[in-house]
């Protein structure tokens, strides 16, 4: 936040607010509408899409914001922005195409409407920051390839735990570190949870239950560090990762890792069951520097081969406005991919599966997701997680079975698959 504030402070002072548009207006939108408009200055929501427009005039009205206005076409939304007023609408074109915002915020968790989403606002010209694992995980390295092109920035955001994993991994390099493990600490992680068993935990924190599924069985953790590794280079020792479980603190965790091994594959992914500070992340770095060495013990951290750094929160929703001023005035990237997919998240059966199964996605009955190495993916030509929805079985599979290409049937033309054929075929180069 520091830079940021200050900067924030001068637009709020020259009465000339980032203009920003919500893509989505659920529970996250909700709260991140919130706090922008009642605690970060320089800032405002000035638009937002969601399917049911009815759901955006609810959370201005719980935002404190009175009086916001629908509306159906370019020229209505451009002459609500200009004049002071909020609007709201069930066309997501529209904020793709208004000169009136300077950045739109994904807040769906969709695949397939995400990736028409993206492609529209770099056609406009438009920067967008995402929290969505889900699609950036899968497609995200070919979406990098069109926003640069179109000349945009497409990046993750602080707060969801990916975003702050590489704030912190950035801090460790400027020390002068070579980062070699980024990690996640989880609660628990069992794969076969379902949308029925977390229902009433869903229901407590007002998430739907393919949320919360996705959460407890994993798949999005694997989601968010497939993001991590994309960024870093970074692969995992094994798939699905290690997953230590320790009761301890993950600084006294260093010395569960080979390090060896570590080292010969350019650093791992990897996360902690149980530890200490949770729900965090932490970041494990190593130096050659004899001097820094004995600095580092000095400053209580250890005699290496790792040396542990950590945050011990996210804080999601209240750390976006951080991100958006990140884009918007500074030009900086949160996260974005390195280059082609160096880890992706495959689909695994999380029962016994018929043929003529439709699979159902993240979060939901069928699948859970693991990361697995991009070149066995590549070889075993393994079906990721976020293509595994609404695509039939052709054949039985048992519990746990790593779903194929092969054992689908699937539209070829559809464009998450057009996108994920095209960004394989790209990185091949």
């Amino acid at each position: 936040m520091i830079i940021v504030d200050t900067k924030l402070e001068a637009r709020q002072k020259n009465n000339n607010p980032i203009r920003v548009g919500f893509i989505g207006a659920g529970v996250m939108a909700k709260a991140i509408l919130n706090l922008i408009e009642r605690n970060i200055p320089g800032m405002q929501v000035v638009a937002i899409y969601n399917r049911t427009p009815g759901k955006a005039q609810q959370i201005y009205a719980l935002a404190g914001i009175e009086h916001p206005k629908f509306v159906s076409s370019l020229k209505e939304l451009d002459t609500a922005i200009a004049s002071g007023t909020r609007a709201f609408t069930d066309d997501y074109k529209l904020l793709c195409e208004s000169q009136g915002i300077d950045v739109l915020l994904d807040i769906t968790g969709t695949v397939e409407f995400a990736a028409q989403l993206l492609l529209e606002a770099f056609k406009h010209g438009k920067n967008i920051i995402t929290f969505n694992a889900e699609i950036d995980s899968t497609l995200g390295p070919i979406l990098s390839v069109y926003a640069k092109k179109a000349g945009v920035i497409y990046s993750g955001s602080d707060g969801d735990q990916p975003g702050v994993t590489m704030n912190l991994y950035r801090f460790v390099k400027g020390l002068g570190l070579t980062p070699m493990l980024c990690g996640n600490v989880k609660g628990m992680q069992d794969v076969y949870r379902n949308p029925t068993t977390q229902e009433n935990f869903a229901r407590q924190w007002g998430m739907g239950p393919e949320k919360a599924t996705s959460f407890a069985d994993g798949t999005k953790m694997n989601m968010e560090q497939a993001c991590v590794a994309n960024a870093t280079g970074m692969k995992v020792a094994k798939r699905g990762m290690l997953g230590y479980e320790f009761k301890g603190h993950i600084d006294d965790m260093t010395g569960m890792y080979d390090f060896e091994q570590i080292k010969a594959l350019g650093g791992i992914i990897e996360f902690a069951i149980g530890a200490q500070p949770g729900p965090g992340v932490f970041v494990y770095g190593t130096t050659d520097d004899a001097l820094n060495k004995h600095h580092l013990k000095y400053y209580k951290l250890g005699d290496g081969p790792l040396y542990s750094f950590y945050t011990p929160y996210h804080l999601c929703i209240f750390e976006v406005p951080t991100s958006i001023a990140r884009v918007v005035d500074f030009g900086d990237h949160v996260l974005q991919p390195l280059g082609g997919p160096v880890v992706e998240v495959i689909a695994r059966a999380k029962t016994d599966l018929k043929a003529g199964t439709l699979l159902d996605g993240p979060g939901f009955y069928t699948a859970y997701g693991e990361c697995e190495n991009q070149d066995i993916v590549r070889k075993e030509n393994l079906l990721p997680i976020g293509l595994a929805d609404k695509v039939k079985l052709n054949k039985d599979l048992p519990k746990d079975q790593s779903i194929t290409f092969d054992d689908i049937e699937y539209d070829a033309e559809n464009l998450v698959f057009k996108l994920y054929r095209e960004q394989v075929e790209y990185f091949k180069k």
